[in-house]
């Protein structure tokens, strides 16, 4: 008999705010394909598109935890028809919970972060109650590299199973940006979130180091977020603003064209669990300047050149980087490879 597995996410294209909407969104694909599974994705109301097996909750309005607890309740009533739910990060640890004491059925909790790891400020101790929930309580728990697998343990005490993320190979329209941007001389590429854990703002004061270092090239930083007006200013106040272009949102179907074009990818992240955007990136042959993260845990060449998140590791990195002829030809992995390591798992519950 086949399992039935509820699915718990956030987001679903386009309507993301980071990884672990990329990663639901593909583990939702996958089972999708499986004869031996039944998969439905539930999602807040207002995020859930039109879409079969995709069910819609009700949270009404209210910050993030206040959502989080009203879609736990009716999780819960959902769980007697399903064999497996598997929540995702600490919103999804009381449905889980729930499901689990007052069904028949297992809980299966990926973890994609730690809030300690996605702002240096003090964090809701609500959230980290609900983080150790995930952690301890499920029948199984995931994290998506062993980086983070590490930073759970810290912090709560026990060590989660690692599964990798599978990587992606972003659209494109076969573009010349270079030529669209008007950039004549390297291209330097980022692409996230405008927020704190990213490190943007290192990135900015490393690539004004570089310049002033006699480095050539512009930088063309994409995505949108709380701490872009911010970052602009910076870039003004550092006279670099003619060499650093920000353009905002990038449409899917144009993304891979930024990767291809570019002649390195930075990612400068405080903290990066696993960095989907690194693998985007390797995935479009360009090499790529990294923080610690969880890609380069499996990855075994010189594509990736390790930076600390700091202005003159990454201005060094940057002229390293520029200045090498790198050709990237690293082994990939797929969703499907990921979801079968997860199938694996609710086998054995």
């Amino acid at each position: 008999m086949n399992k039935k597995i509820l699915l718990l996410g956030w987001g679903y294209p386009p309507n993301i705010d980071g990884g672990l909407d990329i990663h639901v969104k593909h583990l939702f694909e996958e089972l999708q394909k499986r004869d031996d599974v039944e998969v439905k994705l539930a999602l807040p109301q207002d995020r859930a598109p039109e879409k079969e097996n995709i069910v819609g909750l009700d949270v009404g309005e209210g910050d993030m935890v206040w959502k989080a607890r009203e879609m736990s309740s009716q999780v819960a009533e959902l769980a007697d028809d399903f064999d497996i739910i598997h929540t995702h990060d600490w919103f999804g640890a009381e449905a889980g919970f729930k499901a689990q004491k007052y069904s028949d059925c297992s809980w299966v909790s990926t973890i994609h972060s730690l809030a300690s790891g996605r702002s240096r400020e003090h964090h809701d101790g609500e959230v980290t109650d609900l983080e150790k929930l995930a952690v301890e309580k499920p029948g199984k728990a995931i994290a998506v590299s062993n980086k983070l697998a590490e930073e759970v343990e810290s912090e709560h005490g026990e060590k989660p199973k690692v599964i990798y993320n599978g990587f992606s190979k972003p659209q494109g329209k076969g573009q010349d940006i270079k030529e669209k941007l008007d950039i004549e001389d390297n291209m330097v590429f980022f692409v996230g979130r405008h927020a704190e854990q990213k490190g943007i703002e290192h990135l900015i004061y490393g690539f004004k180091k570089f310049l002033k270092n006699g480095g050539e090239a512009t930088l063309v930083i994409g995505g949108d977020g709380e701490m872009r007006e911010s970052l602009e200013k910076f870039a003004e106040m550092l006279d670099i603003h003619e060499n650093t272009i920000f353009t905002g949102f990038i449409p899917t179907e144009e993304l891979g064209d930024y990767y291809k074009c570019a002649d390195l990818f930075v990612s400068p992240s405080i903290n990066e669990p696993f960095g989907l955007t690194i693998s985007e990136a390797l995935e479009s042959g360009t090499p790529v300047l990294a923080t610690e993260n969880g890609v380069s845990e499996f990855i075994s060449g010189d594509s990736i050149i390790e930076i600390d998140p700091d202005s003159d590791s990454i201005a060094e990195g940057l002229k390293k980087g520029l200045r090498q002829d790198i050709v990237v030809d690293e082994e990939s992995r797929s969703w499907g490879e990921m979801t079968d390591e997860i199938i694996e798992i609710y086998r054995n519950l």
